[in-house]
């Protein structure tokens, strides 16, 4: 590292005024992209850069403050130089003279405080390191070069940002390789790919099918065939990329599954899909047996797999077809209605399913919209509700609807940390309580339909999944139903 004796012409009129807000913008120029991971190899280069040059013992404090504001230029060494002093690389389109200020002030008088710029840096060993996107990025470049193309920063922004594996299967984004250049490279383009990402198959995810069945259009560019075996939670899932889909989005849920006590009893899964729900709750929850109802015929075959690989095939029967044709009534402990954007189809299928001398719990998943302007509903318009359907139920639930609020959890993606968002995390729970609510009015009044006698519900939890879309969030409510005596 060769560092020169003065700043070029010009240099301390660069340093900018502080921006808003700088606390929390995410490291550039140098740097790792938070939200992918990956590496951005453009921003290394050899050029000169700006360091900061102090006594060997305050570096390591001038390096925790420059880690704190984040100027810490983290793709370059610090280095000792021969005087004995340290020269800190420093993002300099963020350094500010306040931070230059403050630096100084934490120092005694005298003592060396100076910015100024290197030749020829040393990489750090993070910057040397070849991530999976560095590296299928300087292949592409070779390939296309090899092809007589030319790359451009227009096919670098085409390459994927994620992509999902499934043992040597790699699903990648539909929002990549859409420029018409990949299309000229044919076969050696995904043989490129799978060999950069250490895989042997590739397949693209395209848009879900409004076949009713949530069909995945996934395309195989490489590879016989898409059956892949995914663990999570010591389950073992098999299924075909092209035909089924799998979210690793409900870890949670399915982790939350696994540890409620069902220890003895029987439970529906009137959306089973490939078993998500279906084999945790009998092989974590201890569930005594499961009826699996499911009509995609290619999910069924991967249920039936998984069921055996699992080892609970003997308890679990599968119920191909429409649901809401199911013959079964009387039998359930619990319901399990994972279907989005909302089962509501299924209710009176899951009223039919529970015990009727008993009752029993619905575990209701849902896309929930939380819009501010929700909050502001007025708080008497679910009673009157009550009172017009149900009128015996009314003032029964009313205090269990207002206890089911302590059991409402915060959004994931919301922890409070200012009150703006404090106070949307508010008004997003209000709107989960109020369509737990008149979820649980609406599946009383079914109940006592059904059975010509009251019913009462009891809100137990309110389980957020994930964000589904802004202002959407995908909820699990966990209701008790009960027959009252």
């Amino acid at each position: 590292m060769s560092v020169p004796r003065s700043l070029p012409r010009g240099a301390g009129s660069r340093v900018q005024p502080r921006a808003k807000g700088r606390g929390s913008q995410a490291v550039r120029g140098g740097a790792w992209q938070w939200g992918s991971g990956k590496m951005d190899a453009k921003n290394l280069n050899s050029g000169p850069i700006s360091v900061l040059i102090t006594e060997s013992q305050f570096a390591q404090r001038f390096r925790e403050y420059l880690e704190r504001e984040r100027v810490l230029d983290v793709c370059h060494r610090v280095q000792k130089l021969l005087d004995g002093t340290v020269a800190l690389p420093v993002l300099g389109e963020k350094l500010t003279e306040q931070h230059l200020q403050e630096l100084r002030e934490s120092l005694p008088p005298e003592t060396t405080c100076t910015l100024t710029w290197v030749q020829n840096p040393i990489p750090s060993k993070a910057a040397r390191v070849q991530s999976p996107a560095r590296k299928l990025c300087r292949e592409l470049q070779h390939l296309v070069s090899a092809s007589g193309g030319t790359w451009s920063d227009k096919l670098e922004d085409d390459l994927p940002r994620s992509w999902q594996r499934h043992g040597d299967l790699i699903l990648l984004s539909e929002d990549s390789f859409r420029a018409a250049m990949w299309k000229e490279l044919g076969p050696e383009l995904w043989e490129t790919v799978a060999s950069a990402l250490g895989a042997r198959r590739v397949a693209k995810q395209g848009r879900i099918s409004p076949d009713g069945v949530r069909s995945p259009t996934v395309t195989l560019l490489l590879g016989q065939d898409g059956w892949v075996e995914h663990v999570d939670n010591g389950i073992r899932y098999t299924f075909d990329v092209t035909r089924c889909m799998f979210s690793p989005g409900n870890i949670t849920e399915k982790l939350r599954v696994a540890s409620l006590p069902c220890a003895g009893e029987v439970l529906v899964d009137l959306y089973a899909g490939i078993g998500y729900f279906t084999v945790p709750y009998l092989v974590h929850a201890g569930a005594a047996f499961v009826h699996a109802c499911e009509w995609n015929p290619h999910a069924v075959e991967a249920l039936r797999k998984n069921l055996e690989l699992n080892g609970v095939q003997d308890r679990c029967q599968i119920h191909q077809g429409d649901n809401r044709q199911l013959e079964l009534r009387d039998v359930a402990n619990r319901v399990n209605l994972g279907l989005l954007p909302n089962s509501e189809e299924g209710w009176p299928i899951a009223c039919q399913l529970l015990r009727k001398g008993t009752g029993g719990i619905l575990h209701i998943h849902q896309n929930v919209e939380s819009f501010p302007a929700k909050a502001h509903l007025h708080s008497g318009h679910l009673e009157e509700l009550q009172l017009q359907q149900c009128p015996e139920q009314a003032v029964s639930n009313r205090q269990e609807d207002k206890m089911g609020q302590r059991n409402c959890r915060s959004p994931k993606d919301a922890d409070i940390i200012d009150p703006g968002r404090e106070t949307q995390a508010v008004a997003t729970r209000a709107e989960w309580q109020r369509w737990a609510e008149t979820t649980g009015m609406r599946i009383r009044v079914l109940l006592q339909q059904l059975h010509g006698k009251p019913w009462r519900t009891n809100i137990l939890h309110i389980e957020p999944v994930k964000s589904y879309a802004p202002h959407v969030y995908h909820i699990v409510l966990d209701l008790e139903c009960r027959p009252l005596s």
